[in-house]
């Protein structure tokens, strides 16, 4: 089994390749997983935590695939990701 880490964690301008989507915690329902995975939230695409909002807090920009989306961190968490290179 790969090693994760959340989305959530990644340094500023980080690169990681998605493994999979799981509830983080109770206010994370079903749609909330399908619509991430519709955005393109699926294994083996690449992601990229771009900035994160005031006080590095959220939102945070992200890019997956081609596409940049800003995500709450309840969102981020549910993200499992293996992180692939230094900002």
């Amino acid at each position: 089994m790969s090693s994760f880490i959340r989305l959530s964690d990644l340094l500023h301008g980080e690169r990681a390749v998605v493994l999979g989507l799981v509830a983080a915690c109770d206010r994370v329902t079903e749609p909330t997983l399908r619509r991430l995975a519709e955005l393109g939230f699926i294994p083996g695409e690449p992601v990229q935590l771009l900035r994160r909002g005031p006080g590095g807090r959220e939102p945070l920009a992200v890019r997956v695939g081609d596409t940049q989306f800003a995500l709450r961190l309840v969102e981020a968490d549910c993200i499992q990701v293996r992180a692939v290179g230094a900002p």
